[in-house]
């Protein structure tokens, strides 16, 4: 939460000095937004290299089918979050909101130039990581070849601690450089409507998805939908504070086990499902990822041929994000300017939109994933023998 203030102070700091600083101040904050902005295009590939390398390569081996059902199960779920995501997002934002036009006073702003033009090109490309993440994630965990993961790993703490040391603290210089930079071209009023509108969209989605998830199970197994979310209710509001899947599992797990999950298969999904279930993730950057693309004069709202793909690479490029408040939009960025076209603004609108309920997301995760726990006690208990379920403890 003290994140999310900062952010807040950010914006308003941003938008402050937009309209009453002299314009060097304006500029200075300008050239912090350029310069941070070049450090994050640098990361992004090192995220998607070295979080995906690591998450594939510690998923359990010889852990029978119930490994690959509740990987399918929870993949599932997140792409249908998206799926209805944008399904809401695309018809009730363009209602709700106006849409970004080239105006006269809008092109003859004061545009911001940077004092120092600093350009650090990432390594490697977005895809280049991706691919060399599966390559070496999948050999890892196949040839359990040590050093590798050993590597794997030190480099996915090693980014951790650039983004929760560096990146993210310094985010709310970032944003206010933004917000510097709409305040002098003269946008930004229409964008601060939109976030509200977003927000509370986005909140009320994460609670209608978590409603059909509950209800669905619920009537499938025979047992009450209201008693199962109420037994999820101490991990949805731990999630609310700790902003972190991974700081909420041990409450998360108490309350799967609360719902009559058993205690091999809590121990077992609950970890998993926190770097592999991100429905309320998901939910979060679609919708925030519409309005963008609606707000911006250089984007539109894509069809479900282009959203599909995006959704479907989110699901899958969200494995193992950082436990630290903002890796899930942290590690979509690759895919935000490769597959929608953002561009720097754009991404820090959405990081700015993704991090104001980030807690609210991660809540959702962790709720949702002790449906995928009562779903795998389903399995277990049903056509799995106790064989898979115990190598799955085991390793």
């Amino acid at each position: 939460m003290k994140l999310v203030l900062k952010l807040i102070a950010g914006i308003l700091a941003g938008l402050l000095l937009g309209l009453y600083a002299p314009e060097w101040v304006a500029r200075v904050l300008f050239t912090a937004k350029t310069v941070i902005g070049q450090l994050i295009t640098f990361t992004i590939p090192l995220i998607i290299l070295f979080f995906i390398m690591s998450g594939i390569a510690s998923l359990p081996k010889n852990s029978g089918k119930l490994l690959g059902k509740t990987v399918a199960l929870s993949y599932c779920s997140t792409i249908l979050a998206g799926l209805f995501a944008f399904t809401v997002a695309s018809h009730l934002i363009p209602q709700f909101t106006t849409a970004a036009e080239p105006t006269t006073a809008t092109a003859t702003a004061i545009k911001l130039a940077s004092y120092v033009n600093l350009e650090i090109p990432p390594l490697f490309g977005v895809m280049s990581a991706l691919a060399a993440a599966f390559v070496f994630g999948i050999g890892i965990s196949a040839t359990q070849a040590t050093d590798l993961r050993r590597v794997a790993d030190q480099g996915r703490d090693i980014i951790d601690r650039l983004l929760a040391k560096v990146i993210i603290p310094l985010l709310p210089f970032y944003i206010a450089g933004v917000f510097v930079e709409m305040t002098v071209e003269g946008t930004v009023f229409a964008t601060l409507k939109t976030f509200g509108v977003v927000l509370v969209m986005a909140i009320l989605m994460h609670w209608i998805w978590l409603s059909v998830l509950f209800v669905g199970t619920g009537l499938a197994l025979g047992r009450s939908p209201a008693q199962l979310i109420k037994n999820m209710l101490p991990a949805y509001f731990t999630a609310l504070g700790t902003m972190s899947s991974a700081a909420t599992i041990p409450v998360a797990l108490q309350s799967s086990k609360n719902n009559g999950v058993s205690d091999g298969i809590a121990n077992f999904t609950v970890p998993l499902c926190a770097t592999i279930h991100l429905c309320g993730s998901t939910i979060t950057l679609v919708t925030c990822a519409t309005a963008v693309m609606f707000l911006s004069e250089h984007l539109a709202i894509p069809g479900i041929e282009t959203m599909l793909p995006f959704i479907m690479m989110l699901g899958v490029i969200m494995i193992a994000a950082p436990g630290a408040p903002g890796g899930g939009v942290m590690s979509a960025l690759g895919l935000l300017t490769s597959m929608l076209g953002f561009g720097e603004a754009s991404i820090a609108l959405m990081i700015a939109l993704y991090l104001a309920q980030d807690s609210f997301g991660t809540a959702c995760n962790v709720t949702g994933d002790g449906v995928i726990a009562l779903w795998a006690d389903r399995f277990a208990n049903g056509s799995e023998s106790a064989a898979p379920v115990a190598e799955a403890e085991q390793a």
